[in-house]
């Protein structure tokens, strides 16, 4: 782990010893200068060292600790890229392609992707633990798989087609291959469709019984629990639909697929450094040149000059060929691994688009369920309505007669009885009468 921190760390510039030393010299004041101040703590909030988890092409792991710049130059990667693995940020889900690197941030797993290791932020969330094991179990897996079938029968005329490919350049990967880079993003994304997909199932659980015991029982705290469940909802089909986003996004540029093939491009240039060597040998070798020392064009002899010239045209064609077509397979190789999670991404985002219906359903229904009682309420405050209109004619009769003046119907003994019985068939007759003008117009069910 020292050794490691060792190669991975800066090494420590010669004005911060310095200065460490000429800190604790007294000065002509008889003071020590910087005094009071910690400058070894300064020193280590400056570094900004994290944790990092470092998983190879073999399987292995390791934890290392590295600053931001270290990482850049490793990675050859700009700051704003790091700056979306950071935790302290909150951004969107992102896949980006970059020259030798491939930034992942899905949900939990935030993680660089090399073409032969894959570096990820140390964290003790389960699902970044999880993608470590899954990861590590899938290349160790790979690794027996290609050990086994490499002591088949057909280990011989694998070699000769190997050495065969290898004499004219073809450094292609067999059909069947997977590179680490892809496999390292196929955990990434199987590992957030997961996540994903695991947190919608819990919302259905919880939001079905929920919504069918509001719409039996209508309350103040069903209808604040359904508000909650409304709010997680949203948020979660918004980092759905960002996930789902993104996979479309990459699928339907093929540049960004391209960049992403990093074994590939490292395999192109190594086969072109190895070429210029091996170039450069023939040069010394046939025509007695040094390889060290530069050769003028002029004294350089004529065959050599154009054998030279067809070979670097031959090689060059031969090698934009071989790019095109092996960019179009791997472009074709990584849509189908895209396109296998964009079902499953899509298949999580139809489940949370169908209960967020189930529930504007719901609250339809609800909402009908009240206007049908809030009808009920004014129909029958429209009866009650018409009651006391009825009764206030018994009112105004009794003002009337209790008026201060001489009436002779006031000295007949039967005139009360009489007055009582036509106000009362009067008021049954317009209340009967309002009752049919209501039926007639549809007011109220009768």
């Amino acid at each position: 782990m020292a050794d490691l921190k060792e190669r991975l760390l800066p090494p420590r510039p010669a004005s911060a010893i310095n200065l460490r030393d000429s800190s604790y010299r007294p000065s002509a004041s008889g003071r020590l200068p910087f005094q009071g101040v910690d400058v070894s703590g300064l020193k280590k909030r400056g570094q900004g060292l994290r944790s990092w988890i470092r998983v190879d092409a073999y399987g292995n792991s390791q934890v290392i600790e590295v600053d931001k710049f270290t990482m850049m130059r490793r990675c050859d990667l700009p700051a704003r890229d790091l700056r979306l693995l950071d935790p302290l940020f909150v951004y969107p889900s992102t896949i980006l392609g970059r020259e030798k690197a491939i930034v992942v941030n899905l949900e939990q797993i935030r993680c660089i992707i090399n073409a032969d290791e894959v570096l990820l932020l140390n964290s003790l969330d389960s699902y970044v633990l999880q993608y470590v094991v899954e990861l590590q179990r899938r290349l160790q897996a790979a690794g027996v798989n290609e050990s086994w079938q490499s002591e088949g029968p057909e280990l011989s005329r694998r070699r000769r087609n190997r050495s065969f490919d290898n004499m004219y350049g073809n450094t292609s990967p067999p059909p069947d291959y997977l590179p680490f880079e892809f496999r390292a993003l196929e955990v990434a994304l199987e590992a957030a469709c997961t996540f994903l997909d695991s947190q919608a199932a819990e919302l259905e659980i919880e939001a079905y019984p929920l919504l069918d015991e509001l719409t039996s029982k209508i309350s103040t705290l069903n209808l604040e629990r359904v508000r909650r469940l409304k709010s997680r909802l949203v948020a979660l089909t918004r980092r759905v639909q960002k996930v789902r986003d993104e996979i479309e996004q990459l699928m339907d540029d093929d540049g960004d697929m391209a960049e992403m093939y990093l074994t590939e491009k490292k395999r192109r240039m190594e086969s072109s450094i190895y070429g210029d060597q091996s170039l450069m040998g023939y040069r010394s070798n046939d025509g007695a040149l040094s390889i060290s020392a530069p050769v003028s064009p002029v004294s350089s002899p004529p065959d050599i000059r154009k054998l030279d010239k067809s070979l670097s045209i031959a090689r060059s064609r031969y090698e934009s060929v071989r790019s095109s077509e092996s960019v179009t397979d791997n472009i074709e190789e990584l849509e189908m691994l895209l396109e296998a999670y964009f079902v499953v991404i899509d298949s999580t985002l139809n489940k949370l688009t169908s209960l967020k219906e189930y529930i504007d359903d719901t609250e339809d229904f609800i909402n009908i369920q009240l206007d049908n009682v809030r009808n009920q309420l004014i129909q029958f405050e429209l009866l009650l309505t018409t009651a006391t209109f009825v009764v206030a004619i018994f009112g105004v009769v009794a003002g009337i007669f209790g008026m201060n003046f001489a009436v002779p119907i006031f000295d007949d003994p039967g005139a009360f009885k009489w007055v009582l019985i036509i106000t009362g068939v009067c008021g049954v007759v317009i209340f009967g009468t309002f009752l049919w003008f209501f039926k007639y117009r549809r007011l109220m069910p009768l």
